[in-house]
């Protein structure tokens, strides 16, 4: 880094100034050397096995899983397995029912011939056991669809949980940053006005001092109104999710594993390729279903009837057999269709899917390299803002110089916990897609899986 500390001095200040910084910048090292002795247990590697304990900068596992099973849209999505549950039972009981048909009459031959006659008819269309066997098997995948609908509802809800949490963490750490920074600012502010009072400093520097001190407050209460905002936000959102005062300010730690594997975790619980597959096989079944239909199902009928004041008895049976048109051999064809469409979305999603945990693998790598930079940057623009602020205590450094080093120190600083959250969210992320983080299976999931 160059020294940014100025060139142009007055008479002989530059050589007071030359001479007089070596204890601070001797100062400066031996508080870098501290701070990365302090931090260095922070950034070790995290164990390969991940446990829910290992993550005291997310909220309690027993909230987020309360949270994530209350939500309305995962509430939808359990009684969505309901309805395939019902499903099943209509597809697996067929559509066909008894019909009954009552017939009376009254049969005139001559004026003194007259005689009641009735009849009673019971009819049921019969399917075809080929038929059966197909709505029965188109059952099973509609539970087995509904059960992964209910799959991604958790998932989604994780992730928008996720996502609302660390909203909130950046406002507050912004918070934060720009909290120590007016005390900073009070702090040099009242340095100044010690040296305007001993008339070492113009009564421009305190009102330069003042003015900062004026904008830091004034980016304050917008961060806090930031983070009141995010707060709101996610407590609407997820009522059982406490919002502590302090997150532990954990370090992110780097990935265990390789992309191979990440990606083989992420295609094989992620529920919308689960999703496309159970509609590819039920356009397939549909499509078979619907072949079958080519055949017509056959109606078989009892009749019980009497004639003649029931002097004559008739007890029949009757089969009928539709004559199948070019309706069904359309609509098998258009059965047909749409099942090549769902197995070509399948292939999409499969590919969208797969680019995704490609890029969410890549992007956690990317920002904890970016985390490390960053962290590095303001470790260096901090111990170079202090060393400015003790060197115009003594009279060696210019008021805006000062003001300067601790904004950049202050856009270190934010960009480093930014950075720390983003390294911290992306991991997390990933964990989610992997269905290591949070509990996100259900009974059936794991026969779901199974069964594609």
């Amino acid at each position: 880094m160059k020294n940014l500390l100025p060139q142009r001095t007055q008479g002989n200040a530059k050589e007071k100034l030359g001479f007089t910084l070596r204890p601070f910048a001797s100062f400066a090292v031996k508080r870098f050397v501290v701070m990365a002795l302090l931090t260095a247990p922070l950034v070790q590697p995290a164990a390969a096995v991940e446990t829910v304990a290992s993550y005291p900068d997310l909220p309690p596992s027993a909230a987020v899983e309360a949270a994530l099973r209350n939500s309305p849209d995962v509430l939808a999505a359990q009684a969505g397995i309901k309805v395939g549950e019902a499903v099943r039972q209509r597809l697996q009981a067929g559509e066909h029912e008894v019909t009954m048909r009552l017939m009376g009459q009254r049969r005139s031959i001559n004026p003194s011939e007259r005689y009641r006659e009735w009849d009673v008819g019971l009819e049921r269309a019969i399917r075809l056991p080929g038929k059966a066997a197909l709505d029965g098997k188109m059952g099973d995948v509609e539970v087995a669809r509904s059960q992964t609908l209910y799959g991604d509802a958790l998932h989604e809800t994780g992730r928008v949980l996720l996502k609302a949490w660390f909203s909130w963490n950046r406002e507050r750490a912004q918070s934060q940053q720009w909290a120590d920074q007016v005390e900073l600012l009070k702090n040099q502010a009242g340095i100044v006005a010690k040296r305007v009072r001993a008339g070492d400093a113009p009564r421009l520097e305190s009102d330069l001092a003042e003015a900062a001190v004026a904008q830091a407050e004034s980016a304050l209460y917008q961060a806090r109104l930031r983070q009141q905002v995010a707060a709101n936000e996610l407590g609407q959102r997820f009522p059982v999710i406490p919002l502590p005062t302090s997150v532990p300010a954990s370090a992110p730690v780097p990935l265990q594993q390789g992309l191979e594997y990440w990606k083989e975790e992420i295609l094989r619980h992620n529920h919308e390729l689960s999703v496309a597959r159970n509609e590819a096989a039920l356009g397939r079944l549909h499509s078979e279903r619907s072949s079958a239909d080519k055949l017509p199902d056959p109606t078989v009928g009892l009749r019980f009837g009497g004639e003649r004041d029931n002097a004559e008895r008739i007890v029949g049976l009757h089969v009928s057999m539709p004559f199948p048109g070019g309706a069904r051999s359309a609509r098998a064809d258009e059965s047909r269709a749409l099942a090549e469409m769902a197995a070509q979305r399948e292939a999409a999603i499969l590919r969208k899917v797969t680019a995704e945990a490609v890029n969410s693998f890549a992007a956690a790598q990317a920002a904890y390299g970016g985390w490390q930079s960053a962290q590095s940057a303001a470790d260096k623009m901090r111990g170079n803002a202090e060393l400015m602020a003790r060197a115009y205590a003594l009279g060696e450094m210019g008021l805006p110089e000062v003001l300067t080093a601790r904004r950049q120190a202050l856009e270190a600083n934010l960009s480093a916990a930014l950075a720390r959250l983003e390294a911290a969210e992306t991991r997390y992320r990933l964990l989610l897609d992997a269905h290591q983080l949070w509990p996100l299976d259900i009974d059936g999931e794991d026969e779901d899986h199974a069964h594609h």
